[in-house]
C-alpha cells in the first residue's frame, strides 16, 4: 500500500516513538488533510496534541473495538500484531502495516522490484553486516543509504534528492513481514542466521522463524543470499528467487580465520576491525551480496580494514585500574552471549548476563558453561533469577564464581570485586533491556558511564544516512 492509497480511508497510527513520528510526518507530507487517529501513551499524547494538527485525534486506549473502527492502522515495529486486540481487529477486517511497508511500496518499480535495495536480516550480526555492506559500497564509489532497523527509519529517507545508488537496509524480525505485505520485492535479500529470539513478540519460536524468513519466502527477492552453514537456511526452497550462498566452499567462506573465494586465498581476517569470528564470517555475506549486485567484490575485500565497528557490539571501551570493559549491550540472545565469550577465550572474564524475560530457553547456555565458562558470572534483571538457578550446579562443577544482582550498577560492582583488579568485564546480557532501560543503547550508555567512560563518545553509528 502506497501512502496515496490511504486517502479517503479510515486510518490510524499506533505508536509515537521515532518510527511512529516518522510515519506521521511522511503521511502528512503527502496527505496534509487526511483524518488520522493516533493511539499512544498519555505522555506521548501531550506531545502529539501540541502539534496543533486539527485533523489528528489522539487516544490512549487502543482496544480491539477502537482498532476495528479503522480500515488501516500504521503501527510501530515494536507493537506485535499478535497482541489480542490487534488479532481481534484484524479478524474484523483492519489491515495492520508498518512504515517499512509504506516505504517499499513507494519505491517499487514497474516489475514490483525495489531496484538497488539490499536488505539484511538475521538473529545476530545484521547491524554490523549492513553497515559493512554500506562501507564497501561507498569504497567502490557508490552513493549509498544506510537505514532501517540500524537507527534511521526508512521513512526518514523517503524522497532523497539525489537518490542513492544503493540502499543498505537492516530489517528486524518485526519488519521483515512488512516487506512481504508491501507488494514490493527487494532486489537482494541477505539472511545471516536463525536462533530463537523475540518470542514474546512473535508468540513462539516457530512463528519467529516464519516471520524472519518472510523476507525471502514471502517477499520473493530477485536474489536471496543465504548462509549455507545454517541448517534452516540450507534447507530452504525458494522457487521465485535466485539463490547465492556464502559460507560454502565454492563461494565466499572462511577457513579458520582466512578469507577465501572458492579456492582463492584472499586475506587473513584476524586484523580486521570486526569483533568476533562470527562478524568476520559475515564479511562473506557482504561480499556475496556485492557479487549478487553485479559488483566485483574481490578488490573490495581489503576495504574492510578501514571499517569502523558499531557501538554496543563487542565494543572495547578501555581499561581502568587493570580491568578492561567491553560493551556488548546489543546481545539479546544466549547465542550472542556465547559468541561474545568466544571472542575473549583465554582471558579472565566477569560476564554480566540477564535482562527482560521473554521466555527464551537458557538451558543450552548453562550446559555450555560446563566446558567454556568465564571466571565469574553475575546475573541481573527480570530473568536473572531463572538464569542463576540454571547456573548454580554448573558453576559449582566448573569452579565459576556466581553472583546475583537486581540492577546493572549492582552487577558491575560485583564483577569488579570478583575480578579484583585484573580481567575483562563483559556486558553481554543475552536479553533485551526493557523494564530498566528504554533500549540496548541506553543500557550500553549507562554501562559506559558506570565504568568511567563518556557515553556520548561511544554511541555514534558511523555512516548512518546517505553518503
Amino acid at each position: 500500500m502506497r501512502i496515496s492509497q490511504l486517502d479517503g480511508r479510515r486510518a490510524a497510527l499506533w505508536g509515537w516513538g521515532r518510527e511512529g513520528r516518522t510515519a506521521y510526518q511522511a503521511i502528512r507530507a503527502r496527505l496534509p488533510r487526511l483524518a488520522l487517529t493516533l493511539f499512544c501513551n498519555p505522555e506521548e499524547a501531550a506531545e502529539a496534541l501540541a502539534l496543533g494538527d486539527a485533523a489528528l485525534e489522539v487516544e490512549t486506549q487502543p482496544t480491539a473495538e477502537r482498532l476495528a473502527a479503522f480500515e488501516v492502522v500504521v503501527k510501530s515495529p515494536g507493537i506485535s500484531p499478535n497482541k489480542s486486540e490487534a488479532l481481534a481487529a484484524a479478524a474484523r477486517g483492519t489491515r495492520f502495516i508498518g512504515g517499512t511497508s509504506l516505504w517499499f511500496a513507494e519505491h517499487a518499480g514497474a516489475d514490483g522490484v525495489v531496484p538497488h535495495a539490499i536488505c539484511v536480516t538475521g538473529t545476530k550480526g545484521k547491524s554490523t553486516t549492513t553497515s559493512l555492506l554500506a562501507h564497501l559500497l561507498r569504497a567502490a564509489g557508490h552513493r549509498t543509504a544506510l537505514a532501517g532497523n540500524i537507527g534511521l527509519p526508512l521513512l526518514e529517507v523517503l524522497d532523497p534528492v539525489p537518490a542513492p545508488d544503493y540502499w543498505a537496509i537492516e530489517l528486524s524480525s518485526y519488519q521483515t513481514g512488512d516487506v512481504a505485505t508491501s507488494g514490493a520485492r527487494p532486489a537482494i535479500a541477505v539472511v545471516l542466521n536463525l536462533f530463537p529470539e523475540h518470542l514474546d513478540w512473535h508468540g513462539s519460536e516457530a512463528r519467529y522463524i516464519e516471520d524472519k524468513l518472510a523476507l525471502v519466502t514471502r517477499a520473493r527477492p530477485r536474489i536471496a543470499v543465504l548462509n549455507a552453514a545454517d541448517p534452516r537456511l540450507a534447507a530452504l526452497d525458494l522457487p521465485d528467487s535466485e539463490v547465492r550462498w556464502f559460507n560454502r566452499a565454492d563461494g565466499w567462506h572462511l577457513r579458520n580465520d582466512d578469507l577465501y573465494r572458492g579456492d582463492t586465498f584472499v586475506m587473513d581476517t584476524r586484523p580486521l576491525p570486526l569483533p568476533g569470528r562470527h562478524n568476520r564470517g559475515n564479511l562473506c555475506a557482504v561480499l556475496a551480496a556485492l557479487e549478487a549486485a553485479g559488483i566485483e567484490a574481490l578488490p573490495l575485500a581489503s576495504a574492510a580494514r578501514t571499517f569502523r565497528p558499531l557501538p554496543n557490539r563487542l565494543q572495547a571501551l578501555g581499561t581502568r585500574d587493570g580491568i578492561t570493559y567491553v560493551n556488548d549491550s546489543i546481545s539479546t540472545t544466549p547465542h550472542a552471549t556465547l559468541a561474545a565469550l568466544e571472542c575473549f577465550a583465554g582471558q579472565r572474564i566477569a560476564l554480566l548476563v540477564g535482562g527482560h524475560d521473554r521466555g527464551v530457553d537458557w538451558v543450552g547456555f548453562a550446559e555450555r558453561m560446563r566446558t567454556s565458562a568465564p571466571a565469574a558470572i553475575v546475573t541481573m534483571g527480570a530473568n536473572g533469577p531463572r538464569i542463576h538457578a540454571l547456573l548454580e550446579a554448573v558453576a559449582q562443577d566448573a569452579g565459576v564464581a556466581l553472583a546475583a544482582a537486581d540492577t546493572l550498577p549492582q552487577a558491575l560492582a560485583q564483577a569488579q570485586a570478583l575480578l579484583d583488579g585484573q580481567g575483562v568485564v563483559l556486558l553481554s546480557p543475552g536479553a533485551p533491556s526493557f523494564g530498566q532501560y528504554r533500549d540496548y543503547v541506553a543500557r550500553g550508555r549507562h554501562f559506559a558511564e558506570l565504568a568511567g567512560f563518556d557515553p556520548d563518545s561511544i554511541s555514534a553509528i558511523a555512516g548512518l544516512g546517505i553518503a
